[in-house]
């Protein structure tokens, strides 16, 4: 998710401001062969926000789609009363409130394959929380420490089981290395340190077989890879990507049923997609010469197909882009 300089942004709470992370040739349908590094255009479906007087910014986030088809999608720095939770109709192009309160700012949003609801990070709060698939019967699903240490929760992964897998994005403001992985049980009962020592972790995404996970670690623009066994316990890590982003910096992570990664840019309103020999495959970017864009933060790709929707934001407001995917669609492909 965007970031003000060292990646902060300000966001209106009710403890006053806090300090937040985020966060060519177009493509036929179906899933082309890898090829060289080339462009993707994608292409304006909506202005979701305008920037908020009270907190000075827009930030959409966590495109995920519900079992209708429906695309939602959180505003990070959305003030008390305004949408904190948005329900898009990208056929229709029309968007409705699903949820707001008067203290989350959410940086992402996931449907568990357990119960069906949707879980938000509460970057500002250090919680997640959860809600009804309507929108209705809020509730704080995981709030406190993890190894006596608070979290900055910014994005997450499920597993098969409903297990949540966190990225933490601890030391982002210091620019240490506390960032974490963090397990937290379907039941909410039980969290457990995965990796640590990393830079301030944003994108988190398992890849398409479940196998591992794949981290973005933004201040040193990496994509990492946590390899797992079947407790969910990793049992190797290794730098498996390093980003040439320039200026930008690595945001959130989707992967298609192909394997492929779409790394989103903060500070260039594009993606990178890599296969998963970190192969640069393509970059997606918005029409030049748009104004008032400065982030893409992250990516849903319609289940079963290759319809990809794009959120960015910037001084211009808050926008849905769209673009063919290079793969289908999985569990996966809704950014963590």
């Amino acid at each position: 998710m965007r970031r003000l300089p060292v990646r902060s942004l300000a966001v209106l709470a009710t403890v006053g401001t806090l300090a937040l992370t985020g966060c060519g040739t177009e493509t036929a349908g179906g899933a082309p062969a890898a090829a060289a590094d080339r462009t993707i255009r994608a292409h304006q479906v909506m202005r979701l926000t305008e920037v908020h007087a009270e907190t000075g910014m827009t930030l959409l986030e966590g495109p995920t789609f519900d079992e209708n088809g429906d695309l939602l999608v959180v505003d990070v720095t959305a003030p008390a009363g305004e949408p904190k939770v948005m329900r898009v109709d990208v056929r229709k192009k029309t968007s409705k409130a699903v949820h707001t309160d008067d203290r989350g700012a959410y940086t992402s949003a996931q449907f568990s394959p357990y119960d069906g609801r949707l879980y938000l990070t509460d970057y500002a709060h250090g919680e997640i929380v959860s809600l009804a698939p309507d929108g209705s019967d809020p509730r704080t699903f995981f709030s406190g420490e993890v190894d006596g240490a608070g979290m900055n929760p910014d994005d997450i992964a499920f597993d098969k089981e409903g297990n949540l897998y966190v990225s933490d994005s601890r030391g982002l403001s210091t620019g240490d290395a506390h960032g974490r992985v963090v397990r937290i049980e379907r039941d909410g009962k039980k969290s457990t340190v995965l990796a640590e020592g990393l830079a301030p972790v944003n994108g988190i995404s398992f890849d398409a077989d479940y196998q591992g996970l794949w981290i973005s670690e933004l201040t040193q623009d990496r994509i990492s890879y946590l390899r797992l066994d079947g407790a969910g316990t990793v049992t190797s890590r290794h730098t498996a990507i390093r980003v040439d982003g320039g200026i930008a910096q690595t945001d959130s992570i989707a992967v298609d049923a192909d394997g492929n990664l779409y790394q989103a840019l903060h500070g260039r309103a594009a993606m990178i997609v890599y296969n998963k020999y970190g192969e640069r495959l393509a970059t997606v970017e918005i029409p030049a010469g748009t104004k008032g864009l400065e982030s893409a933060t992250n990516v849903a790709i319609t289940p079963g197909g290759t319809k990809a929707y794009m959120t960015v934001s910037g001084p211009g407001g808050g926008y849905l882009y769209t673009f063919d995917a290079l793969g289908k669609g999985t569990r996966q492909s809704n950014g963590g």
